[in-house]
């Protein structure tokens, strides 16, 4: 069993790491803040940077918050690149640009080692639960090491092609989230302002070909008021940034993710950076001065 060295041990990190120590892998741990002490328990090793991280474990798995932070983790003073040896395998789990990502990779396997770009959808629970959808770019034969690693972590692994693809793959996957609370936003807006209870609409419709889990989940958050974020709308954000930086180098129109981008900005604007992504609905109350569980 390989042993695996974990840096970012957030809401996301802690719970993953936590999968793989409990399956019995070796844990070498590094994080900007306090080690959680659950995983110390469990005997995890804490270390002073990632380059220490890179010299200890055989796999180097990264879960930060975006592009400028991965490449801290990886190339910055006493980071990951400095440590790593010939056929160490780098996984970043985060969700960060897909370009960035191939410079990334092309930067690692110059050292001998190889690069895996492998971000999750799922959120908290999902990383909680070990449910969570990972998409995952690289060399084959990096991911048929790493496979058993992911379905600790993970239900649904898929190897989607080559670096960056992964990433891509990400970027379209928040894509379809965005846009789908848009829509479950303006349908329920539209019932609830026609004077039907949405909480009952939604209910008829997740018997139909309308049915979704963002229906079933976010629309519940929507008729229930409950904008406690499982996954921010600030992160979503920066994926949807990711998107629409993505379109333009590549000259192509994102219209309806603009929008949905711009719904997300009004939201921020109204204090709600923190709010879960659902709260996008919001925004759209707000044109329409009226809420959705308004009757």
């Amino acid at each position: 069993m390989i042993d695996i060295g974990f840096i970012g041990l957030g809401t996301m990190g802690r719970p993953m790491a936590g999968h793989l120590q409990a399956a019995g892998h070796k844990l070498f741990l590094h994080d900007v803040g306090p080690v959680p002490s659950e995983l110390l328990a469990g005997g995890g090793i804490v270390c002073k940077s990632g380059r220490q991280v890179a010299q200890e474990a055989d796999a180097v798995i990264v879960m930060v918050p975006d592009t400028p932070h991965v490449e801290a983790v990886l190339f910055g003073k006493d980071g990951v690149a400095e440590g790593l040896s010939k056929g160490k395998i780098v996984v970043d789990m985060s969700s960060i640009s897909p370009l960035a990502t191939k410079d990334f990779a092309r930067k690692i396997e110059a050292l001998g080692a190889d690069y895996l770009d492998a971000p999750v959808s799922g959120g908290e629970v999902g990383a909680k639960a070990a449910s969570l959808t990972i998409m995952v770019g690289g060399p084959e034969r990096a991911f048929g090491t790493m496979k058993p690693v992911f379905e600790k972590m993970g239900k649904n692994v898929t190897h989607v092609g080559g670096n960056g693809d992964g990433q891509t793959t990400k970027v379209a996957n928040q894509i379809i989230v965005a846009l789908t609370i848009e829509a479950v936003g303006e349908a329920l807006l539209f019932a609830s302002k026609a004077g039907a209870d949405p909480a009952l609409v939604r209910k008829a419709l997740m018997g139909g070909f309308a049915s979704s889990r963002i229906l079933e989940v976010h629309g519940e958050r929507m008729v229930k008021r409950n904008f406690d974020p499982g996954f921010r709308i600030e992160l979503h954000q920066k994926d949807l940034n990711l998107a629409l930086e993505g379109a333009k180098a590549l000259g192509l129109s994102l219209p309806s993710t603009a929008l949905a981008q711009q719904l997300f900005s009004s939201c921020a604007a109204h204090g709600g950076k923190a709010w879960d992504h659902s709260a996008m609905v919001r925004a759209l109350e707000m044109m329409a001065n009226h809420e959705v569980a308004g009757g």
